[in-house]
């Protein structure tokens, strides 16, 4: 029997709280197998079509949430099995490195730390090829998620859908960011020759292959500066600054572990918000270690900063990730700032630039990859049937964006679930307009100031429940409007 919005409501948060355990499980490296298929089982009653009726299409902006998590739940339920399947094959693959058997996601953290120029082009080489090996699992995957999608919302065009969800034009956010790149295209060529030669050596190819982008990342060659030691302390204080107490907040449970089997992707878990809220990363040393814990600080404290007396809905559900985001980027970007620097790692005034200057780079960088992706992704996704034809077009796109080579095999390992890009892109403008807004009405120091916690304290207030444009129209900015992060990104431009 279906249940009200209400009923509905209190069962989903108890099947997401155990689903989000047992990702949580998985992701850490706690379980080697993955069992969401025996959860989504047990909650089978709740994901049907006669559920999805009942809640109709009503314009209640809660209910509608509530109506696109149980399509989800179905499209989840009937191919959870085929899911697992893939997650298991993936986390059993093993890469044969110099004489060592190392698990793939091991594999893949490793490119990070490799000093020698040589082992990352063959690890990254033979990490690739066996991801690669799973591209037809997932293309058949995906094929069947689409449909599955297409059915239940009526919408056959998965553009047309995920613009629909958004609420926004996606086409026209694809012309925004491309007219960003191009603005940027000089002086981001100047800053790519300095830092690639800087941190690859003047003996890299001229376009080196994606298997160093996580080295840069990590900015290995600073890494003495930025010890996976530090990594911690410097980043609670950072935030104490601004007036969050992460340590002390018993809302959020930080995992730092180093497993074999923790994927080296930070991220949080917001199990049940504000209560349950797992903030977990892999340091590996590195300056990419402090924007980690930073960029997944936004989110936890967003999530458990939420008004507790809100709906579930607007405690946990929202229509894509672009509002969470905005946190994560604007607190991330702390350490772009050369006081930072100066203050946390005894740097003199130039050599805060410079590493300010290198953390730039590596921003401006992932803007211009993402960006590509999202062109890349509109293009495959208009003609889905002929996927695989689009693998040269992903490589094509990352290597014209950003001068290093993709490999054409990765066009599917690379893309994430409904149009995420999208929500990281809208991020990217947003928080770029935040801190000029910051900048504007608390100052300069901004990002060591507890009147810019205040603000972000209300906003985390009101949960899941605005959306990054009406941020947006809050600060006196159109939603598209880029000028604020080309000129931060690339001050020359």
């Amino acid at each position: 029997m279906a249940l009200d919005a209400n009923a509905f409501e209190e069962r989903l948060a108890r099947f997401l709280y155990e689903r989000s355990e047992e990702a949580r499980a998985v992701r850490v490296g706690e379980k080697e197998i993955s069992d969401q298929a025996a959860i989504v089982a047990r909650y089978a009653d709740l994901f049907t079509r006669d559920q999805l009726e009942e809640l109709g299409d009503a314009g209640d902006e809660r209910v509608y949430r509530l109506r696109e998590a149980c399509l989800g739940g179905i499209v989840v339920e009937e191919l959870a099995e085929r899911s697992d399947r893939l997650e298991n094959a993936i986390l059993a693959a093993r890469v044969e490195f110099r004489g060592e058997e190392l698990p793939l996601r091991s594999a893949q953290a490793m490119l990070a730390l490799l000093d020698e120029y040589d082992g990352r082009e063959e690890l990254g080489r033979l990490a690739g090829d066996a991801s690669a090996v799973f591209n037809d699992e997932r293309l058949e995957l995906m094929r069947a998620e689409e449909a599955l999608d297409a059915e239940l919302s009526g919408v056959a065009d998965p553009i047309e859908r995920s613009a629909d969800r958004k609420q926004i034009d996606m086409r026209a956010l694809s012309d925004a960011l491309g007219g960003a790149a191009a603005e940027q295209q000089q002086p981001w060529g100047d800053l790519r020759k300095r830092w690639t030669d800087r941190l690859l050596g003047e003996e890299r190819e001229n376009e080196p292959s994606s298997s160093h982008v996580a080295y840069l990342r990590r900015l290995s060659p600073l890494a003495s500066v930025y010890t996976k030691e530090k990594a911690v302390p410097v980043c609670l204080e950072a935030l104490t600054r601004l007036g969050f107490d992460l340590a002390s907040d018993d809302h959020i449970r930080l995992d730092l572990d180093d497993r074999p089997q923790k994927s080296p992707r930070a991220c949080v878990i917001a199990s049940d918000p504000p209560a349950i809220v797992h903030l977990i990363t892999r340091a590996q040393g590195g300056l990419h270690d402090y924007q980690s814990f930073m960029h997944e600080a936004g989110h936890a404290l967003h999530y458990a900063g939420c008004d507790p007396s809100l709906p579930y809905t607007f405690r946990r559900l929202s229509r894509d990730h672009a509002l969470t985001e905005i946190y994560s980027f604007l607190l991330e970007s702390v350490t772009r700032e050369p006081g930072w620097h100066r203050e946390h790692f005894d740097l003199g005034e130039d050599e805060a630039e410079e590493h300010a200057d290198a953390t730039r780079f590596l921003d401006v960088l992932l803007f211009r990859r993402y960006a590509a992706k999202l062109d890349y992704e509109l293009q495959i996704w208009a003609d889905f049937a002929r996927a695989r034809d689009y693998a040269p077009r992903y490589a094509e796109n990352l290597r014209e964006a950003t001068g290093f080579r993709y490999r054409p095999d990765g066009y599917l390992a690379d893309m994430d679930d409904g149009f995420y890009s999208a929500d990281y892109l809208r991020a990217w403008i947003r928080s770029a307009q935040l801190r000029a807004h910051l900048r504007e009405k608390v100052g300069p120091q901004w990002w060591e100031m507890a009147e810019t916690g205040e603000l972000l304290r209300g906003l985390f207030f009101e949960g899941t429940q605005p959306s990054s444009e009406e941020i947006a129209a809050r600060i006196g900015f159109e939603p598209l409007d880029t000028r604020p992060l080309v000129r931060e990104s690339v001050p020359s431009a």
